[in-house]
């Protein structure tokens, strides 16, 4: 992101989408598209039609596109600019956002009431116009990246060129490598160690006289180094970033720290401030919950004899290069395309009426139960006899369980395969739900907050949610248990149901 703007479409019969790569895909012709980052002013005010000033004057007429893709700078600049008119137009926005950002942050006045206020969150959007670069926040659109993707020719010749004995080290600065000699000292016992710090005159003391440093890279020198390395080790930052992706397509084993305990907002400055309060259990979770073993290895570096075994193992080891198919073109492709055909925030969704209701709509007129047990389990789905009312994700994509107590939606959907959807939980956030999971309730009043729907067993109350806003994946509390609308997915791309295609 450097302040460039990076592609417009107005007014065009078969709009596109121009990428930072030069690519330039087809999107839907029902959608337009502008996209872009940092510095705005001089770039979004004759789009938006706004006059001189800061807000002062409302935007008139309609926008000559339908989406906007931008980043939390972005945001405040628009805000400058735009005043009150940006409450208007904030439903075609799209923000790009690292770490993703959860209800219970995005709700300005939750936010600011309960302790969630952050540097970056309140903005008040539909949580699911954050676009986040994994899938690790599913209150967020996972939009992701593309990394290069290898024909077969490439990777018999990695495969056949592979140097059993040498490691590259993730970590570009010396700063990274400061304690971290005990390790370093057990891999190279085994391995050929490569670094590429970068450094201007004096070899920084903290990299060892033993690593073999390459100094920075450029990145076809670095695919180069990867593709002969049989080992790229994590150090434990930076978070989540695209390098070992990069590193697995080379086909190398990525080994990686577990984090105990997981690192949060509660205790590691660098997520203080993030409008999130998810745990992180390794330097990258996306390779440890999606791709694993082979290719991925997370193990505890405090441990000697762990670490010990995991590099002797690692040597035994053979892999192909791999790389999932939700970071290739194709598959990101696939998953944008989706989200410009169905995410549609401006349109107000039709109203749910359970059939328990007194309210009567054209959703609420079949017969019998809208929830049924699956077999032989206590999770629930739409009961094929029920009237389906329009959703993205389809509604045969619903998966109802309930959560222990003090766990969140993320984790319960995840320890049963699937994966939580924070669009499907209007259709659950009502008594007929929780009859259907033969919830005991004595009270059942709706609140604003973010762990709701929920039930208590002990005190047999449930909680309702009352702002659509604060409907949480995320969202967890020792008191209640919540109702969790999963979903399945798709193989290899986990931001698509089944059905979502």
């Amino acid at each position: 992101m450097d302040g460039r703007t990076y592609g417009a479409a107005t007014g065009t019969a078969s709009p596109t989408l121009a990428l930072c790569s030069g690519e330039t895909p087809t999107v839907p012709p029902s959608s337009t598209v502008f996209s872009f980052f940092g510095s705005l002013a001089s770039v979004i005010n004759p789009f938006l039609g706004v006059p001189p000033g800061r807000g002062s004057c409302p935007l008139t007429g309609p926008l000559p596109f339908d989406l906007i893709y931008t980043d939390y700078h972005g945001m405040q600049q628009m805000k400058q600019h735009m005043g009150l008119s940006l409450k208007r137009h904030k439903c075609h926005i799209r923000v790009i956002d690292t770490f993703g950002t959860e209800p219970a942050y995005n709700h300005e006045e939750y936010a600011t009431l309960h302790g969630y206020r952050s540097n970056w969150g309140y903005w008040n959007l539909n949580t699911r116009q954050y676009m986040t670069m994994f899938p690790h926040t599913p209150d967020n659109s996972f939009m992701g990246f593309v990394s290069e993707e290898l024909n077969d020719t490439e990777k018999r010749s990695i495969m056949l060129n592979k140097v059993n004995t040498m490691a590259v080290v993730y970590g570009k600065e010396a700063s990274m490598w400061k304690g971290k000699e005990g390790f370093l000292q057990i891999l190279h016992r085994y391995m050929e160690v490569h670094g590429t710090v970068y450094y201007e005159t004096q070899r920084p003391p903290e990299v060892p006289a033993f690593v073999k440093n390459h100094g920075l890279l450029p990145q076809h020198e670095l695919q180069t180094l990867l593709r002969r390395a049989k080992l790229f080790i994590g150090f434990g930052f930076p978070y989540e970033g695209p390098a070992p992706l990069e590193a697995i397509a080379n086909g190398c084993i990525y080994l990686q720290p577990k984090f105990r305990p997981p690192h949060s907002s509660l205790n590691h400055e660098f997520f203080r401030g993030k409008p999130t309060s998810r745990e992180v259990s390794s330097q990258h979770p996306y390779a440890e919950q999606y791709i694993g073993r082979p290719h991925v290895m997370t193990v505890d570096y405090n441990d000697s004899q762990e670490f010990d075994t995991a590099i002797r193992e690692i040597m035994r080891t053979k892999v192909e290069p791999y790389l999932p198919y939700e970071y290739t073109c194709e598959g990101m492709l696939e998953r944008v395309h989706a989200y410009i055909q169905h995410q549609d925030f401006c349109s107000p969704e039709t109203p749910f009426v359970p059939t328990n209701s007194s309210a009567k709509t054209q959703w609420s007129s079949g017969s019998g139960p809208q929830f049924v047990l699956l077999p032989n389990s206590s999770t629930l789905t739409w009961a094929p006899n029920a009237n389906a009312p329009p959703s993205w994700p389809p509604l045969s994509s619903l998966r109802l369980l309930a959560s222990q107590g003090g766990q969140s939606c993320v984790e319960a959907c995840r320890l049963a395969h699937l994966v939580c959807e924070p669009a499907l939980f209007r259709f659950v956030n009502n008594k007929e739900a929780l009859r259907g999971l033969e919830v005991q309730c004595d009270v059942v009043e709706a609140e604003v907050n973010h762990v709701f729907p929920a039930f208590s067993v002990l005190r047999r109350e449930c909680g309702l949610q009352k702002d659509p806003l604060l409907y949480s994946c995320a969202g967890h509390s020792p008191k209640y248990r919540r109702l969790c609308p999963c979903r399945d997915f798709r193989r290899g791309q986990v931001a698509l149901c089944r059905d979502c295609l």
